[in-house]
Parts: C-alpha cells; structure tokens; sequence
C-alpha cells in the first residue's frame, strides 16, 4: 500500500479519489457513452479548477443513449442508491438524469467509496443490460467524487444536485423530477 493510498487517496490510474469514514462526497457516475471524445478532450484541456463544471455542462447535454431516461432504469437505478442508505452510508441527496448519476453521501466506517460505487454499477448495469436486451458496458469504468469542504460547499452542492434536472431543461420544478431526492421529500 502507497502512503498516498494510506492517507485515504486511491487511484486506478485515471482520477485520485479520496475515501475516508465519514467523509461526505458528491459522486457523478455516468452512461459509457455520454461522453463523446470532443468533449473528453476538452475537459481534458480545461484548468483543473473548472473540469468538474466543464463535465457537467457536457452531460447536462443528455449525450449518448439516455438510457436512464426510461423510469423503469431510472427507477432500477434509484433503488440501488436507496438499498444501503443508512448502513453503509448515509444517501444525503441524488439525481438521476438521462445520462449520469448525482450523488452526495456520507460513508460509514467499513465501506470504501470505491466498493459502494461499484455495488451500485454492477447490480445496475447487469440488471439495465437484461432490461434493455443487450450485453457490453453500460457505465463509464470511472466516477468522479469530490469531498465537501464546509458546509456551506454541502449546501451548494445538494442544491446543485437537486436542481440539476431543471438546469437541464427536463422540468420546471425539482420536485417534478421523479428520481432525486426532492421527489421524495
């Protein structure tokens, strides 16, 4: 074990990503095709301080199949984020857009962000995959997670989730969007 993988950082080569108990984090996980290459590229190209809203300016595109635009799916994949809330971690709030996946949790001790996410893409993808009659990826290998600095970073960023469908012009109202967590308040 690295002493950066010690200090809670973990990395499979493509994005570091920090796990620590308690630790409350935005997670975005996506469709493996809602990011086109050109955009790759540009994300790639832009100041790390603005890739995260340069990756979410290109999903808000609804790029791709937008298979999590069928409610069965994105209802399958609602569930999944709902099983373990409360053991091992604490779902603060979500969203499920057509392409992409909010979340803002806060793990429990014993349970890796790493191994939640993947719970949540391996139970989805195989069970979507049968749903959809067909068989290859259905999330990007990657996710993005970024850790909560205050509270007032907490508060921007569940409103952010929570308002992501409006953003993107799927509705009106956040509560008119059935698959986050303002539909279920």
């Amino acid at each position: 074990m690295s002493s950066a993988d010690h200090a809670g950082w973990r990395s499979r080569g493509y994005l570091p990503h920090l796990d620590a108990p308690e630790l409350v984090q935005h997670l975005v996980f996506r469709l493996a095709d809602s990011l086109p290459a050109r955009f790759k590229d540009e994300i790639i190209g832009c100041p790390p301080a603005t890739r995260a809203e340069a990756l979410d300016a290109a999903l808000d595109q609804g790029l791709g199949r937008r298979d999590l635009a069928i409610p069965e799916i994105a209802a399958l994949v609602q569930r999944a984020l709902l099983r373990f809330n409360g053991d091992r971690y604490a779902l603060i709030a979500w969203c499920v857009m057509p392409n992409h996946v909010h979340s803002l949790i806060e793990t429990r001790e014993g349970h890796r962000l790493d191994r939640i996410v993947h719970s949540w893409k391996s139970y989805t993808a195989k069970k979507a995959n049968r749903l959809l009659d067909r068989a290859g990826p259905f999330w990007a290998p990657e996710y993005f997670d970024r850790y909560m600095r205050d509270n007032a970073h907490l508060a921007a960023t569940r409103a952010y989730i929570e308002a992501n469908p409006v953003k993107a012009g799927l509705c009106r109202d956040a509560s008119d969007w059935p698959f986050s967590s303002v539909s279920m308040q």
